[in-house]
């Protein structure tokens, strides 16, 4: 085994990007040059041959340019005023993109290969000869993320593998004396190893040992019992007797959960019983494979699926490493979905972000201060760009939309010097999903049965997680061991592992799986137990069976690591060669690691599999020394409740003052808060449209501005039925009353929710998230409190929680005198059955767009204008004493009601809830997305409501504007009165220029409140977004877009063809017979499949499998078709390894070029199979020759230098290709998500010779 190392320059854009920041750090720093260096770690160096090597090379080196890697570093420290260093991932665990990498050079022969590993080379040139070490130390800050890299030394520099510095470990398990020691050698550990035991556990686990099981504990059964009964996992707080002031309260806080259900319809399938929660759903038409272990056509069926929905969060593991943090975070909640029942398919995400105050560099905000965080915890501004990136970047990858969302920042110190901030963050991951209704219920084990594996390899990575989100107060763990807890993500691994529980699902009444668990806190001790659970039925696990990632992986590690992409599946023996077969054309791995044994123990033996021999409990303990060996009743089941005895204990507060606060000021601050701003820089990152099935995501009106209430998502391509969902927290009006913070927050999800065409408010069911400081003094009877509150109002509005999770350790230690608690937040999801996806309107108003006047209309729910825990109120720092809350649930319901009535009935152009920033900020960011002009007169209200100006037009009380044509304004406004339900007129919609200084007129009697220009104001709510996106994007275009909201209109469309589908279907008999080829990690197969189906093809699935292993040819197909998506996650560029593994296979590359060569074929590539065909040079002037060194056009990195995801609008030119010929002129709109989009030519000659030939189709807008 050897490491062999290649060196190449760091792109331009990445060095100017390193350089600007370590100028901000030190600005005694003049250049920088850097470089990458290739780790490649090489377990046969005699098999590495010069043609090997070439190949390496090829793989190694940029898309279009020449072989610029070297076998020496080009940096060396020759001067006084220099300094160098080398960062790159840590050696404890192989990283996504080695993965990625080293399955590229498998797929192309380099079997060899064990592990790729890509670091920087930082030489930084200074003008000056004197830089201290702490210096250098803050600079190496910048550019090391020290949740998963480190810095590279002579000394610690791996030389033959990356494993060298650690010793084997595998037998290093050993037991704690309790007999002995009693309860202080657990305590003693429990200190050790950060297990998060209270009193209550210590003593708990002492007797257990001692008086029940007379025996000591191994360190793998202990450390397995604080991550599987940890807080995090068990919810002891939800579960236990809870004693406040004194008084035991008569349930349980998820008994209070639970009996919501009772007041609303019994639609649920599943609730509080597996990994996600599930309604009833429609029977529809979907396209399913027919084969599922080679080849084969896809056919349309009729399923009966029922609608998916789960929610969790990760806070702590983000708060470490953001971006590891979010990506962990949204790949467990993905496997939630996949988890349920048999089985389950994701479709769509949902996210939020809670954090502290930004300050961001340059751009000072007068409620903004800086204050101290934790030292092993990220900023607010880091972590609200790194999470975010890490969620969309993980979506992006496996296939997975982001629909809907929120994010709230804030921080205040009080009056009494209290500070409350989100230092530590809130990551929220929701997901849709669907499921077959027939495959709901998972089957119980039974003796015999194999417990299975699905995904990635063991590493060291994860350990102890459940453990370390447990802990009263972050901070009080050794930080080495919270750093230990987090996880790194591989999307392309769920995406995977997604494809075989899909191809599972799809076999119907003979879906292999039987049972299925995702991964999470605990590790394989947890959801191997989880599987065997059901009548106490107990397993053998046998360690030798796990694939390992890391070959010094402790017994210890090895049950409790939470190591990521994984789930535990039961099947029977019989399947075991059916599984195995459909995982070996995904490519994903498989791992039969045990058996049900049906005597309710879970052992774990040190050896391979022998289900035979271990399946008689006498056998086993023969065996001797067992590292874990606990019956189920003890670890799972029959366990004590915890007691909590709890104070009340409110926070003082005052009364705002905000008497000599403009309104034109408040207006500007209230723009400018991340909270009530734009969201492009987080909308514009992420995908919002894979899958073909999204029918409204976050982005409405002509300039697609990011503010729709709900997301819709359809179940099948073939479907209009679908889910809707929306989201409601209200975390900073729960800082003055936690029981109304509640309401609002239920309150707020509802009236999200109003503009979507759904059955009944009765069928909608939630998720509720506590994320809360439950532990500190006076929090956890809060915690009680709003709960109690919470259901009440959903009994009252007739809707139910079937699902949710707990976070109670919000708190974290800023330095030994200060602990900061986060406000206790809710988050409610609420979804329902959708029947007709088309029923519903968005926030724009579409006066504009309909050159019409409209009429605005005010539901107003309270009629109370409170501004307690307002956006105002913190813009000027304060909190106040009188918050908006819900005391009339019956009118919410009624409005609720009757809003439904007049959406079915077309009368509504336009809706949009109050929620942050109040009555004007809702009818503004109307006027935003539909670039209308808006007329306010808010006479009625002040001379019915006695209020001042600001409490009118800045109280966040719980209601909704409506726009309506001005001819019908009379007949809402008189559906809604007859309903009891208040409604006023506020207000008009019209066409006009927003650059105009009447565009924007509000008005109370005769005196004019506010008369500006609406650009103004739209581009100070744009303004904070794009000052966070200058931070992650190029910034001169950034800069570039924010100018051109100057000038920008919507676009106008234009069809020069017959669309008609039925027309299209007469046209093709018989069917042509095409193949929709993907390789690992495309995500856009299903949707292209479903638009040829559409189009009267007949499609077949195949996989780059199916070709390599000789399951197909190419010759039977008359297209094929390249999905979109990240094959190999983009490694090395985007389509790179799928290039490889086609250019470089003798079994692959002369068929291809066959194809190619017929004259009855033809091929498509979209997204990543555009990128395809360009690398392997069916985008030229017509010499193929050339496209395994220097490609005529390649598609790199986008000028932003990220992903981007737009609708634009194409404009068809004039082309040669059949697919656009009758197209010409057609401007229409399209999708595009990429991160590797710019067309680059190899010369000038190349362009004009494809214009010349009209192989140029569109023009983008």
């Amino acid at each position: 085994m050897e490491i062999i190392r290649l060196f190449c320059p760091v792109e331009e854009n990445k060095r100017q990007k390193y350089l600007r920041n370590f100028k901000t750090v030190n600005h005694h720093v003049t250049s920088l040059s850097a470089e990458k260096c290739y780790h490649v770690q090489v377990s046969n160096i005699s098999a590495l041959s010069s043609e090997s090597l070439k190949l390496l090379r090829w793989i190694l080196k940029g898309p279009q340019g020449e072989d610029n890697l070297s076998t020496e570093s080009q940096l060396s420290e020759c001067n006084i005023n220099e300094t160098l260093f080398e960062i790159g991932p840590r050696f404890t665990f192989s990283t996504a993109e080695s993965t990625n990498t080293v399955s590229i050079c498998h797929n192309v022969g380099l079997k060899f290969i064990d592990r790729i590993e890509v670091s920087v080379r930082y030489l930084l040139t200074l003008d000056t000869n004197n830089i201290a070490e702490h210096e250098v130390n803050q600079l190496i800050e910048t550019v090391c993320d020290r949740m998963t890299q480190c810095r590279y030394t002579k000394e610690n520099i791996p030389k033959k593998n990356f494993f060298e510095s650690f010793t084997e470990q595998n037998e290093r398990w050993y037991y704690i004396p309790v007999l002995e020691k009693g309860s202080a050698a657990i305590r003693e550990e429990n200190n050790k190893m950060g297990l998060a035991f209270d009193e209550w556990d210590i003593d708990y686990y002492t007797r257990l040992f001692q008086c029940v099981l007379k025996r000591d504990p191994s360190n793998v059964e202990l450390f397995d019992c604080a991550q599987c009964n940890s807080e995090h996992s068990r919810h002891w707080f939800f579960r236990g007797k809870i004693f406040v002031d004194g008084v035991e309260e008569k349930q349980s806080l998820i008994e209070q959960i639970i009996n919501t259900q009772k007041s609303s319809n019994p639609n649920n399938t599943v609730k509080f019983s597996d990994n996600s929660s599930a309604i009833k759903g429609y029977t529809h038409k979907a396209l399913y494979a027919s084969r599922f272990t080679e080849c084969g056509e896809l056919q349309a069926k009729m399923i009966k699926s029922d609608l998916i929905f789960t929610a969790e969060t990760h806070n702590m593991p983000t708060a470490l490493s953001p971006f590891s943090g979010a990506t962990t975070g949204t790949g467990g909640r993905l496997r939630d979905v996949q988890s349920i029942g048999r089985g389950g398919i994701p479709i769509a995400g949902t996210v939020g972000y809670c954090v502290g105050m930004l300050n961001v560099p340059g751009y000072n905000l007068p409620y903004e201060t800086k204050l101290d965080y934790p030292p092993s915890f990220s900023t607010p501004l880091k972590i609200l760009i790194e999470a975010s990136n890490g969620t969309s970047d993980y979506g992006n990858k496996f296939g997975e939309p982001v629909v809907t969302g929120f994010t709230i920042s804030f921080g205040i110190v009080t009056e009494r010097n209290t500070r409350i901030e989100y230092v530590k963050p809130v990551l929220f991951s929701g997901g849709l999903g669907v499921a077959n209704a027939e495959q709901m219920n998972k089957i119980d084990p039974e003796k015999g049965m194999l417990l299975v594996k699905l995904g990635g390899p063991v590493y060291r990575i994860g350990v102890g997680g459940g453990a370390a989100s447990s802990v009263d107060v972050q901070g009080n763990n050794d930080s080495t061991l919270d750093f230990n807890a987090v996880q790194r993500g591989d999307a392309e691994m769920e995406n995977k592992l997604n494809r075989v529980v899909r191809a599972c699902i799809e076999m119907g009444a003979d879906n292999p799986i039987l049972a299925i668990h995702d991964q999470g806190a605990g590790g394989n001790g947890n959801v191997l137990k989880e599987l065997v659970e059901p009548g106490c039925a107990g397993a053998v696990i046998f360690s030798k069976e796990f694939l390992l990632g890391d070959p010094t992986i402790s017994l210890m590690e090895l049950w409790g690591a939470e190591y990521q992409e994984n789930n535990a599946v039961l099947i029977a023996p019989e399947s075991k060669r059916l599984l195995m077969g459909i995982c070996e054309r995904e490519r994903c791995p498989m791992s039969i690691v045990g058996s049900v044994t049906g005597d309710g123990y879970v052992t774990l033996i040190d050896g391979h599999f022998d289900s035979e021999r271990f399946s008689s409990r006498n056998e086993r303990e023969k065996w001797g020394k067992l590292p874990y060996d606990m019956h189920l009743d003890n670890v799972l089941g029959k366990m004590p409740q915890k007691e909590f005895k709890l104070r009340r204990k409110q926070l003082p507060l005052q009364e705002m003052s905000v008497e000599n606060v403009s309104v034109l000021d408040a207006l500007m601050r209230i723009l400018s808060a991340v909270t009530v701003g734009s969201k492009r820089f987080l909308t514009n990152k992420v995908d919002r449209c894979v899958t073909g099935l999204v029918a409204q995501q976050q982005c409405v009106g002509p300039l697609q501005t990011p503010l729709a209430d709900f997301a819709v998502t359809t179940v099948s391509q073939f479907s209009y039925e679908g889910i809707a969902t929306s989201i409601g927290t209200q975390p900073i009006k729960g800082l003055v009353d936690n029981k109304a913070g509640a309401r609002m927050s239920v309150a707020e999800a509802v009236s999200n929710l109003v503009f979507a065409g759904i059955t009944e408010l009765a069928d909608v069911k939630c998720s509720g998230n506590w994320m809360w400081a439950a532990k500190v003094d006076g929090e956890g009877a809060k915690l009680v409190d709003a709960c109690k509150a919470m259901c009440e109002i959903m009994k009252d509005l007739n809707i139910a929680i079937d699902g949710g999770k707990d976070s109670l350790s919000m708190a974290a230690r800023v330095n030994s005198a200060e602990t900061v608690s986060s406000p206790g937040t809710l988050v409610i999801s609420a979804y329902a059955p959708c029947p007709d996806i088309r029923v519903k309107v968005t926030p724009d108003l579409k006066a504009a767009s309909r050159a019409i006047e409209s009429t605005l209309l005010y539901v107003c729910i309270e009629k109370k204008f409170r501004l307690g825990g307002s956006v105002l109120g913190q813009c000027f720092n304060q909190l106040g004493v009188n918050t908006p809350d819900i005391q009339n649930p019956d009118v919410l319901a009624r409005a609720f009601a009757t809003t439904q009535k007049l959406l079915k009935s077309n009368k509504l152009l336009a809706g949009h809830d109050i929620s942050e920033g109040g009555l004007l900020i809702c009818a503004l960011e109307m006027a935003f997305a539909g670039l209308a002009g808006l007329k306010l007169d808010l006479t009625e209200l002040c001379n019915e409501f006695k209020q001042d100006s600001l409490h009118l037009l800045f109280a966040e009380e719980c209601g909704w504007i409506v726009e309506v044509e001005s001819v019908n304004a009379t007949s809402v406004t008189e559906a809604y009165r007859s309903a009891n339900v208040p409604c006023y007129v506020i207000g008009k919609g019209f066409k006009t220029d927003i650059q105009s200084p009447g565009s924007f007129h509000v008005k109370i009697g005769d005196e004019t409140i506010l008369l500006a220009r609406l650009l103004d104001l739209f581009k100070q709510w744009e303004r904070t977004s794009f000052e966070i996106e200058k931070l992650q994007a190029n910034e001169q275009c950034v800069v570039e877009e924010f100018s051109t909201l100057d000038y920008r209109c919507g676009p106008s469309y234009s069809c020069s063809f017959n669309p008609d589908i039925l027309h299209l279907n007469k046209l093709i008999t018989p069917r042509p017979k095409v193949a929709v080829l993907r390789e690992e990690g495309i995500n856009g197969d299903r949707e292209m499949s479903m638009a040829l189906f559409e189009a009267n093809f007949e499609v077949h699935d195949v996989t780059m499998s199916d070709l390599l292993c000789r399951r197909t040819f190419l010759d039977k197909y008359r297209g094929v078709i390249f999905p979109g998506g990240f094959s190999y996650a983009d490694t090395l560029g985007s389509a790179k390894g799928w290039a490889a593994c086609i250019l470089h296979s003798e079994v692959l590359k002369s068929q291809f070029q066959d194809f190619k060569s017929r004259t009855d074929t033809f091929s498509l590539g979209v997204c990543n199979g555009c990128q395809l065909m360009a690398l392997l040079g069916w985008i030229s002037t017509g010499n193929d020759n050339n496209s395994i060194d220097v490609p005529d056009v390649v598609l790199l990195q986008n000028v932003s230098e990220r992903f981007e995801c737009r609708w634009s609008t194409l404009k068809i030119s004039e082309s040669n290709s059949f697919m656009l010929r009758k197209l010409s002129s057609s401007v229409l709109g399209c999708w595009i998500a990429h991160g590797e989009g710019k067309f680059s030519f190899k010369n000038e000659e190349v362009f004009e010779s494809l214009k010349r030939k009209k192989m140029h189709s569109y023009a983008i807008r």
